[in-house]
Order: C-alpha cells, then structure tokens, then sequence
C-alpha cells in the first residue's frame, strides 16, 4: 500500500532562509534513515515562506497518526512556525 505524509509549514518571511537551511540539514540527516521512503520538499510559489514536506511510504499499512519519521519532522518544525501534519491513502493512479 502506497501513503503520503504531507507537513506543510508556514514560517515567518524573515526566517525563510534559517527554515531552508535547517530543512537541508534535516533531510541530509534523514537520508541515512530513510532506505524505505521517498522524500520530497516543495516550497510554495507565491509565499517563499510555505513549504511542504512529503514523505512516500510503501508499506502494509499506514500510520493513522503518521510515521515515527513524520512526527519528528513535524515535531522539529514546530518551532518555525505553523504545522499542518495529514495521512494520505492512495487510492489508485495512472
């Protein structure tokens, strides 16, 4: 089953730069951890200061709450401003 963590985070304009950085770094970290999980990072195109953070997972269930990866993404964000963590559920594709 294919699911999708989505953290999008909405900073303060004046702290776009130090958020980017310390994304950067979270990731290269992540990158040792995650062999199972594809993951992305989208900044919106309006708002510099919006990002989104995606994490794929391929797996036999998924995490209703999401994963142990996701939380601590979204629990490491907080301090930059607002978190809107969700679970997605594919359901089929093209």
């Amino acid at each position: 089953m294919k699911w999708l963590e989505i953290i999008e985070l909405r900073s303060v304009d004046s702290n776009r730069i130090l958020v980017e950085q310390e994304l950067k770094n979270i990731i290269e970290e992540l990158k040792k951890e995650t062999k199972q999980q594809m993951l992305k990072v989208f900044s919106r195109v309006a708002v510099d200061s919006d990002f989104s953070i995606h994490i794929i997972h391929d797996s036999k269930e998924a995490d209703t709450n999401g994963s142990p990866l996701g939380l601590r993404l979204a629990s490491t964000l907080k301090e930059f401003g607002l978190i809107n963590h969700s679970v997605w559920v594919e359901r089929f594709s093209k």
